[in-house]
C-alpha cells in the first residue's frame, strides 16, 4: 500500500507542475490557442507523428514485429472532422485504427482458446502489381456479466465540457453503459474540474443501486477549471480500496482531452499508469468533444494503463462502444499481445506493413514475456495488413509467410500463449477484404502517403458502390461510404 500510495503521489506532482492555467473558458487556457480557434473554426489538435514504415526488402529483413491492440478512436475522429468539412492532418491517420474499427466474419476461436487467426491473400487495388496480405484475428466470446467488475468513472467536469457533445454525450454513454452491468458489479463516480469530488461512493449495480447510480449522472453539470492531478489520485485510490479479487478492476476516464497529465512526452506519466495496470487496475478512455483534443496523451494513457481508447463523436457511437461493443471494451481477453511475421525471402521480394506504425517492437522484444504490448477485449476483430511485392514465377500454394501471435490470459503474469498460422500463394478474397482494402486506400489518400500508388477516392467509391448488399447488411460500413462521399464532395483530397 505505501507503494501504491507513492505512485500516486508522483502522479500528482506531475499533475500540478504541468497543469494548464485557467481560463476564459473555464478550463485550460493555451496562450493564443482560444483565440485562433474562434477566429479560424479549426481544431489545435496535439497528435503523436506518424512516421509510415517503407517497403523492406525481405533478402535484407525479412521479420517484422508489432504490439496489437484494437482502439478505435481515430476513426470517429476523422469521420467528425469530415463531416465538418475540415481537412484531416495526415499526423492524425492510424490506418490499423481505421480497419479495426468494423466487425468482420472471422472463424471464432474454439472452446478453450483464447483468439483464432484467419489469413487473406487479394490484389492491391493501388498498384496491380502487388498484393495484400491480412492476417484478422478474433478473440474469445466472454459475456460482460460473467466476471464481477470494480468500475470507477472519472469524469472530467470543468467548464470546457460544457456542449451536447460534452457532457451531455457523456451523460448518454455513462447510462447506456450502467443498463449494461449486472448486480455482481460495482460503481464509484468521481469528477473533477476546480476541485475533485466523490459523487458517488462505490455502489452496488443492482436494481435499487442503479437508480441511484442513473439519478447521480443526471445531475453531472460541467463549470470550473481543471484539476485532473486530484481526480485521478482519487479514482484510482478508489478502485484500489474496493478491488475485486479476480475481478475487472478499471478507472474509465472521460474527458474532452484538455488533461494535462505531466510531461509532454508522456514518459514519466506513462511509466507511472504502467505501475497502477500492474496491481490489477486497467485504465480505459474515453474522448468527447472537438477543439482541444490531446490524442497523443490520451493514446499514450490508454496503451499504458493496459486498456483502450475510444472517441464518442454522437449518440450512435456511444451506444456501438457502451452497447453492442461493451465486453470488447471493458473486459481484456489478450494481454501484452503481440506479433510477429517471418517473410519467405524467396517467394516475396519486399513487403510493408500498412498501420501500426507506432507499435513497432524489436524480435527480442518480441521473445521477451515481460515486454508490455497490446490488449485485446472479448469478441473482437483485429487485423494486419501488409503489401506485398512477389518475385516473377511464384507457383501456387507456395509458401509466402509465417505469422505468430504471443500474448497472456488477461490474468496471467509471466506466461505467453502462441498462435500460429502461415499465408499459402493461394489468393483468396472476400467481401470483408474488398471492404478493408478501401479503408486502407482512404487511408492513403487522407495521408496523402507517398505509399499510394494510384490511390484515390473515386476509386475506393466506385468499390464499394459493388458492395451494396454486403454493406447494407452493417450500418457502420454503410455509413463509411456516405463519409468517402462525403470527403469527395470537399474536394479536400483530390
Amino acid at each position: 500500500m505505501k507503494k501504491f500510495t507513492a505512485i500516486l503521489a508522483a502522479l500528482t506532482a506531475l499533475f500540478v507542475l504541468f497543469a494548464g492555467c485557467s481560463g476564459k473558458y473555464g478550463g485550460n487556457y493555451y496562450p493564443g490557442y482560444n483565440e485562433m480557434f474562434e477566429e479560424n473554426g479549426d481544431a489545435n489538435y496535439d497528435y503523436e507523428q506518424v512516421i509510415e514504415q517503407p517497403f523492406y526488402e525481405t533478402a535484407k529483413q525479412s521479420k517484422h514485429f508489432f504490439m496489437l491492440d484494437r482502439n478505435t478512436a481515430n476513426y470517429s475522429m476523422i469521420r467528425y472532422q469530415i463531416n465538418q468539412n475540415m481537412k484531416v492532418s495526415p499526423d492524425s491517420v492510424r490506418a490499423e485504427e481505421l480497419i479495426n474499427y468494423f466487425d468482420y466474419d472471422y472463424a471464432a476461436p474454439e472452446t478453450g482458446e483464447n483468439i483464432k487467426t484467419s489469413t487473406f491473400l487479394f490484389p492491391c487495388p493501388w498498384n496491380e502489381e502487388h498484393y495484400l496480405l491480412n492476417i484478422g484475428i478474433r478473440t474469445e466470446n466472454i459475456k460482460i456479466d460473467a466476471q464481477a467488475a470494480n468500475y470507477v468513472f472519472l469524469i472530467d467536469v470543468s467548464g470546457s465540457m460544457q456542449g451536447t457533445d460534452r457532457i451531455d454525450l457523456v451523460k448518454t454513454s455513462l447510462k447506456t453503459l450502467v443498463e449494461n452491468l449486472s448486480e455482481n458489479d460495482r460503481i464509484a463516480i468521481v469528477t473533477y474540474a476546480s476541485g475533485v469530488k466523490t459523487v458517488l461512493d462505490s455502489t452496488p449495480a443492482d436494481e435499487k443501486g442503479k437508480q441511484k447510480i442513473l439519478d447521480k449522472i443526471d445531475d453531472l453539470k460541467a463549470g470550473g477549471s481543471t484539476f485532473g492531478s486530484g481526480g485521478i489520485d482519487r479514482a484510482y485510490s478508489i478502485a484500489y480500496d474496493h478491488r475485486i479479487v479476480n475481478g475487472n478492476n478499471r478507472v474509465i476516464l472521460m474527458s474532452d482531452g484538455d488533461f494535462n497529465v505531466g510531461v509532454t512526452d508522456g514518459g514519466e506519466l506513462s511509466s507511472v499508469i504502467s505501475e497502477k495496470a500492474q496491481s490489477g487496475i486497467y485504465l480505459s478512455v474515453f474522448g468527447f468533444g472537438m477543439g482541444n483534443t490531446r490524442d497523443t496523451i490520451l493514446e499514450k494513457l490508454a496503451r499504458h494503463g493496459n486498456g483502450n481508447y475510444a472517441y464518442i463523436d454522437n449518440e450512435t457511437e456511444a451506444k456501438k462502444v457502451f452497447e453492442k461493443d461493451i465486453a470488447g471494451m471493458l473486459i481484456t481477453v489478450a494481454k501484452d499481445a503481440k506479433a510477429g511475421v517471418t517473410f519467405n525471402s524467396e517467394t516475396v521480394k519486399s513487403y510493408r506493413p500498412v498501420g501500426y506504425d507506432t507499435k513497432l517492437i524489436s524480435e527480442e522484444q518480441f521473445n521477451d514475456p515481460d515486454t508490455d504490448a497490446g490488449e485485446i477485449g472479448s469478441n473482437l476483430c483485429v487485423n494486419a495488413l501488409y503489401e506485398i511485392e512477389l518475385y516473377e514465377g511464384v507457383e501456387p500454394e507456395t509458401r509466402l509467410a509465417d505469422v505468430e501471435i504471443r500474448y497472456k490470459d488477461a490474468d496471467a503474469q509471466n506466461t505467453d500463449k502462441t498462435e500460429t498460422n502461415f499465408i499459402n500463394f493461394l489468393p483468396n478474397p472476400t467481401d470483408d477484404t474488398s471492404f478493408i482494402s478501401c479503408v486502407a486506400e482512404f487511408a492513403l489518400v487522407l495521408r496523402n502517403s507517398e505509399y499510394k500508388g494510384n490511390a484515390n477516392l473515386q476509386s475506393v467509391l466506385t468499390r464499394l458502390e459493388g458492395l451494396s448488399e454486403y454493406l447494407a447488411a452493417d450500418e457502420l460500413k454503410a455509413e463509411f461510404k456516405t463519409i468517402v462521399e462525403t470527403a469527395i464532395r470537399s474536394e479536400l483530397y483530390s
